[in-house]
This record gives C-alpha cells, structure tokens and sequence, in this order.
C-alpha cells in the first residue's frame, strides 16, 4: 500500500528559533492527535534541518531541505550537497517546486544532477511537476506534465523510481488561494499514475505516491484526499501555523 504524505514547504520562512518553535507544536500535535498512518514531513531552510530533526519524534515526523546542489561537493559558493543535507538527520528532500525552476532557472538537466546525488545520499525526493496558466488555457498541460517527467525522472531505473514522491503543483494555484478542482486534480493524478504505469508497470505505479500541491487547506483537504490518486499534499501557507497544519493531517 503506498504511503499517504503530508508534507509542509515552509519556504523561506521563519527564523531558526521560530522554526524550532513551530516544529515543536507540530510534533506535540502529531504525537497526541495526528494520523497515525500519514507520514508527516516538514520541508525547512537549510538552516533550521539539524535543530528541527533534533525538535521532533523521528518516528511521526520526518524533515526535508527544500533543495539540494547539482553537484556533489566543490567550489560551488552557497550551495548545499545532498550529501550535507543527509548528515543533518533529514530524510526528505523537495526537488523541482515551481519557484527554483522560474526564480532560478532549474532546467531539466540540472534536475536529473540533484535527483541523483538525493537518491545516491539516501534521501526520498518530492519531485514537483505542474503548468502555468497560459498552459493550463490552452489545454496543454497533460504534454507539458508529461514532458517534465520524462526529461527527469522517467530517466532512473525501476528501482530509483521507486524511492521517490511526486508533487503536482498547478503553478496556477499556488499561493493564490485558487485551488484546482477536485476533479482537475485527480484528473491530472490519475494521469501521472497512468504514465508511470506505461513506463515503469502497473505495480510500480499503484506503489508511487503522487501530491496534490496548490493552496491545499484545512477547508478542501477531506474533499482532495479523498480521490483514489491523491496520495496527500505539499502544502505551503497553511503549513506555518501548527494550528492550521493538523486539520489537513486529520484530514484521511
């Protein structure tokens, strides 16, 4: 059976101490009142990993970077390897959001680098795929999600495949507060899952557990989750606030 994952991106917010702070209050409520069968995961900045893994039950609450290098170590000024990323204790890393492939130009080819180093470091990727609006207008987005997995992961072996999440995330309605319809999204889960199924079989397929990410809340979390493709949610926003995080694990 594959796993159901809730994974919050805190992105680039909070400082050390708030972070530590927040995934506490997490953890407390996971540990008392969460689900025991979701895999919970917190997607952190680099600087928080080893006091928020050091913060939490390991064994309710996983932790992730929310990127990791191209390459595995060297003069590259401001990055951080897979391999550091793994040292601090976190088990997860997010890979390909929507926002590292527009603000900073993450290409296909970049991708393949990361996922690589992230599976060889023994880190579990959340690989993100999704269109644009302009895409999603024209009808394009089946070929445009496709194309994205292909030049990516639909490279790796059965077996590496087999290690990783994937997240679709409508760029659309990230951040907006526009949700994609339930069924757009299981639409478009069910898609991923067919594709994965005619490259890699039907039982690698049935096995992957493929996120719906785009303002994923407390109030459409029930409705989402409930599809038989949608396997949980990267979640953004609501993911700040402990409060606010618990209903959307409840939410299976």
């Amino acid at each position: 059976m594959r796993k159901k994952i809730v994974a919050g991106n805190w992105k680039c917010n909070t400082t050390i101490q708030e972070g530590i702070e927040l995934a506490k209050a997490v953890n407390e409520l996971v540990v008392t009142t969460g689900a025991k069968d979701v895999v919970v995961v917190l997607g952190t900045p680099f600087t928080h990993l080893t006091s928020v893994v050091a913060a939490v039950d390991s064994t309710r609450v996983g932790v992730a970077a929310q990127n990791c290098a191209a390459e595995a170590k060297g003069a590259f000024t401001g990055e951080v390897s897979a391999a550091m990323v793994k040292s601090t204790g976190a088990e997860f890393v997010i890979l390909g959001h929507s926002e590292r492939r527009e603000y900073y130009g993450e290409t296909s080819a970049t991708l393949n680098k990361k996922v690589a180093l992230a599976l060889a470091n023994g880190l579990t990727p959340i690989y993100c795929c999704g269109e644009a609006l302009s895409v999603r207008e024209a009808n394009e987005q089946n070929a445009y999600v496709k194309t994205q997995l292909e030049e990516t992961i639909f490279n790796l072996s059965a077996e590496d495949f087999s290690k990783l999440a994937i997240a679709y995330e409508p760029i659309w309605a990230i951040g907006t507060g526009v949700t994609a319809s339930t069924a757009q999204a299981q639409e478009m889960l069910a898609f991923i899952r067919g594709l994965i199924a005619e490259k890699f079989g039907k039982a690698v397929a049935e096995e992957t557990s493929i996120l719906y990410g785009g303002s994923c809340n407390a109030k459409n979390a029930n409705e989402l989750f409930a599809q038989p493709d949608i396997d949980g949610g990267l979640i953004g926003g609501a993911s700040l606030k402990a409060e606010d995080f618990l209903p959307i694990i409840n939410a299976y």
